[in-house]
């Protein structure tokens, strides 16, 4: 959940915070734990030099969704500052083509959360996404990322279409994920070798808007060995990832 602050955030769970505490660039306010997470989350306290509210398991005082599963531990915290996709994606001697994933009003912090855990994986430079119509950086967000949304970067532009342009002007090629392209995406990807990529991907069910496909250089299909088959864009994400990162 959003903090009481307009500016900063719940994270909740054990790993979320336990990396949140570790992250030097995280700006933190408010620690609540319960006994038992104060003694499983030790070393990452003292390591944040926060002092933390015990509290009672039975009345957990963080303003959290019912429904969260904070294992006794949220933390009050800023959103993280990742700075301007021209710094943070410029290709650079000694990564000369980077990946980046773009998502295209993908609202589900889940997928998002996967997502980056993925992007982290396969060693992406950024996911980018718009500020508005696209998962906030949140507590569920957290948790599903499990630690990665601490050092995965998750860049929040405020036009998408700007941002692909400004991407283009850096030398990427930019491939959107289209289940009905002619284009098989493994060829896409690896007719990219030795250029900056980016992986663009549009919410299940909508797919890419007009204009998105427009900017895209190509749009292509991930191969399925049967007809009608499909996954939710967390999995399509991780295949074109891994594909990008196979592409030597």
């Amino acid at each position: 959940m959003r903090g009481g602050d307009a500016e900063t955030v719940w994270l909740f769970g054990i790993h979320a915070v336990r990396d949140a505490l570790l992250n030097a660039a995280r700006a933190r306010r408010r620690l609540i734990l319960t006994p038992n997470a104060r003694e499983r989350l030790g070393e990452a306290v003292e390591t944040s030099g926060m002092t933390p509210e015990i509290a009672d398991p039975r009345r957990f005082p963080a303003p959290l969704d019912p429904q969260s599963v904070h294992q006794g531990a949220a933390l009050e915290a800023e959103p993280l500052d990742w700075g301007r996709l021209d710094g943070l994606c410029r290709p650079h001697a000694a990564d000369p083509a980077p990946v980046v994933v773009l998502l295209d009003r993908v609202t589900d912090p889940h997928n998002v959360g996967a997502i980056l855990r993925s992007a982290e994986v396969f060693g992406a430079r950024a996911v980018i996404a718009p500020r508005h119509h696209a998962a906030p950086e949140t507590g569920a967000l957290a948790k599903s990322a499990s630690g990665a949304l601490e050092r995965q970067p998750y860049l929040r532009v405020r036009n998408l279409g700007d941002a692909m342009e400004e991407l283009r002007g850096l030398g990427y090629v930019l491939i959107g994920l289209d289940g009905a392209a002619e284009a098989t995406l493994d060829a896409a990807v690896a007719a990219s070798r030795g250029q900056p990529l980016g992986l663009v991907l549009g919410a299940e069910g909508p797919g890419l808007r007009p204009r998105t496909r427009e900017l895209c250089d190509s749009l292509a299909r991930i191969t399925a060995a049967r007809d009608f088959a499909s996954l939710n864009v967390s999995n399509a994400a991780a295949v074109a990832l891994h594909l990008a990162a196979m592409r030597g």
